[in-house]
C-alpha cells in the first residue's frame, strides 16, 4: 500500500459553490495526491470545477446512496483505485496529510475496510452524534467501531468488490450502517480515526424535511435486510421506545410512524441476515445490533 491510489467522491446539490471550491482546494493541498476526483451534481448543475476533477450532472436527485454509487461507477471508469474517500461538499480537510495517514492505517491492517474521520466544527468541537460509539467518551479516542460517519470516511476498494456498494433503496439515512453491517459480516474492520479530521459546520439532522420518515423506514429496512429473525422485533422495539421517549414534536412522531409503517410493508432489497458470530463480534465492540 506504499503507493496508495486514492479516489475522492463528492456529492453536491449545487447550493454550496463556495464551500465546494474550498473543499476541492483542501483536497489539492494533500501531500498524497488523489488519482481521481469525481463531483456529482445530485439533481443539479455543477459549478466550474478545477482541472483534474470530473463532473457528473444527474437530472434527478438520487439521494446519498444513489449519488455515491454513481460516483463509485465513475471512479471505476477512470482507473484502478485502492481507496475511495467520500466527503461532504461543505466539509474541509484542515490537514494536508489526510490521505497519507489513510495509507499508513491500511499498511498496518490489511483487513481495514472503512475508516471513519472525526467531524469537528470550526472551534474543534465534535457533536455527540458524530462519534460512532454508544458511549461517546472522549471524541479524540479512536479504535474499532461498528459503524461510521457519512460526512467523511474512506472505503477500501477490495472490500467494496466483495460486499457491493451503497443501498440505492435507502436514498438517505442509515445507508452507512447498512454498508457497515455488510462489511463486518464479511470479516472487515471499521476504525474510527479521530486524528483524521473533516471540519464541518454545526448542523442538526432534522434540518432535512424528510428526516423522520426516512430514519424510521430505513431502520425497518436495516432489520429486514440484515438481522437474524430473532433480533428483528427486539431491534425495532428498542428503537420505537427510544424514539417515543426522545421525541419533542407530534408532527415528527407522526412522520416517524408513517415511515415505520412504510418500512414494514415495502420491499427493501435482498435479505441476507448476518451470522451470529458477527452479532457477537459487534457486541464485543460495544454495540450489539439491537440498538
Amino acid at each position: 500500500m506504499r503507493h496508495l491510489r486514492v479516489g475522492v467522491a463528492i456529492l453536491t446539490m449545487g447550493n454550496r459553490p463556495a464551500e465546494l471550491q474550498a473543499l476541492l482546494d483542501s483536497v489539492a493541498k494533500q501531500d498524497l495526491q488523489p488519482a481521481h476526483i469525481v463531483v456529482v451534481g445530485n439533481g443539479s448543475p455543477l459549478p466550474p470545477l478545477p482541472h483534474g476533477a470530473t463532473g457528473v450532472e444527474l437530472s434527478e436527485n438520487l439521494g446519498v446512496s444513489g449519488g455515491r454509487n454513481v460516483a463509485l461507477d465513475e471512479l471505476r471508469k477512470l482507473g484502478e483505485l485502492d481507496v475511495v474517500v467520500d466527503l461532504d461538499d461543505d466539509g474541509l480537510l484542515i490537514s494536508p496529510d489526510v490521505f497519507s495517514r489513510l495509507a499508513e492505517l491500511h499498511e498496518q491492517d490489511p483487513k481495514l475496510g472503512i475508516v471513519s474521520f472525526r467531524i469537528a466544527d470550526e472551534l474543534g468541537r465534535t457533536q455527540r452524534r458524530h462519534v460512532p460509539r454508544l458511549r461517546v467518551g472522549d471524541p479524540r479516542r479512536g479504535g474499532p467501531v461498528t459503524t461510521f460517519l457519512g460526512g467523511g470516511h474512506s472505503l477500501f476498494v477490495p472490500m467494496l468488490e466483495r460486499i457491493g456498494g451503497w443501498p440505492d433503496e435507502f436514498f438517505y439515512a442509515h445507508e452507512e450502517t447498512d454498508l457497515a453491517w455488510r462489511a463486518l459480516d464479511d470479516g472487515w474492520n471499521i476504525r474510527y480515526a479521530p486524528e483524521i479530521v473533516l471540519q464541518h459546520p454545526y448542523t442538526s439532522p432534522t434540518r432535512h424535511a424528510v428526516f423522520h420518515r426516512m430514519v424510521a423506514r430505513n431502520r425497518v429496512w436495516l432489520a429486514k435486510r440484515h438481522l437474524p429473525a430473532l433480533l428483528v422485533p427486539l431491534y425495532l422495539g428498542v428503537w420505537a421506545a427510544l424514539t417515543a421517549v426522545r421525541s419533542r414534536s407530534a408532527a415528527g412522531m407522526r412522520a416517524w410512524a408513517a415511515g415505520f409503517a412504510e418500512g414494514v410493508r415495502t420491499p427493501c432489497g435482498r435479505r441476507r441476515p448476518m451470522r451470529w458470530r458477527t452479532v457477537w463480534r459487534m457486541t464485543k465492540l460495544g454495540r450489539p445490533p439491537i440498538i
